[in-house]
């Protein structure tokens, strides 16, 4: 691939990232901390020779950095994430609420509960969908972003189909940047030209829309969206051995499929 069709391409994909680090004050220096670090780490997991340890001058090479600043990046521990398991746990919950006849009415809708009564309550649904954690931790998370609320009975009705924190700035950043890295590696992949089976990357975009047709297609294709990723996530759930220990079958994957929408106000100018 010419580098400079590289460069136009890599300069549209992190023109939005640029947009948000500079509305977060983050200067180019700490974006260049960044991205050594992970210059680092993928040369070494990535493109270490086979069957061979990577060492720092193979790394050094690799990404074009000096060996003393790859050493300093590699023995520099680095703090590890927990949100997808959080994310995780919330979204099971969630699910169960959805569709396990224990907590769902004859319509299959998620009955009202109450906290705890000793019966099909929110403690016994916390306790078979998301493990050891805590009911009430589980509780406050779902109150907090807005999933549940607490009606005058003083029972648990849940608002909305899906896990999003739409209160929490830091956990929409994380599942933004899960949702982000997800697209990119299947781009990689598909542009990779090997024989292995591309994966879905579809979209559809007019640019000559008036302002009518996108307010239409935006309820329009929200509705459709929830719909498919319902019928989708019932499918992965009844798979997953999270969420039924007896699904059958060899190996671990995570897999999914990710709906976006975009919209922006065209001029004549040339596009960036």
């Amino acid at each position: 691939m010419p580098e400079q069709t590289l460069q136009r391409a890599v300069t549209r994909m992190l023109r939005p990232l640029v947009r948000l680090l500079l509305r977060h004050g983050v200067a180019h220096a700490t974006l260049n901390d960044w991205l050594k670090r992970l210059y680092v780490e993928t040369a070494a997991s990535d493109f270490s020779l086979e069957h061979r340890k990577p060492s720092i001058s193979r790394i050094a090479l690799v990404t074009g950095i000096n060996r003393k600043e790859v050493r300093r990046v590699l023995d520099t521990p680095t703090t590890p994430e927990s949100h997808r398991e959080k994310h995780n746990r919330a979204a099971r919950v969630i699910h169960g609420w959805r569709s396990d006849p224990d907590f769902s009415d004859d319509a299959g809708s998620p009955r009202p509960l109450p906290f705890s009564d000793g019966g099909n309550d929110f403690t016994a649904l916390v306790k078979r969908y998301s493990g050891d954690i805590p009911a009430r931790a589980v509780l406050d998370e779902l109150l907090r972003t807005g999933i549940v609320a607490r009606d005058d009975d003083d029972l648990l009705r849940l608002l909305k189909p899906g896990y999003v924190p739409c209160r929490s700035n830091d956990e929409l950043l994380r599942i933004a940047s899960d949702s982000v890295r997800d697209l990119l590696e299947t781009i990689d992949h598909n542009l990779q030209g090997e024989e292995t089976p591309s994966r879905l990357q579809l979209s559809v975009a007019y640019n000559n829309l008036p302002a009518p047709a996108v307010a239409a297609f935006r309820r329009l294709s929200r509705e459709r969206a929830m719909a498919l990723l319902t019928e989708l996530d019932d499918f992965l759930a009844r798979h997953d051995r999270d969420s039924n220990p007896d699904a059958e079958g060899e190996g671990r994957y995570r897999a999914g499929v990710g709906i976006y929408y975009f919209e922006e106000e065209k001029s004549d100018e040339a596009e960036n």
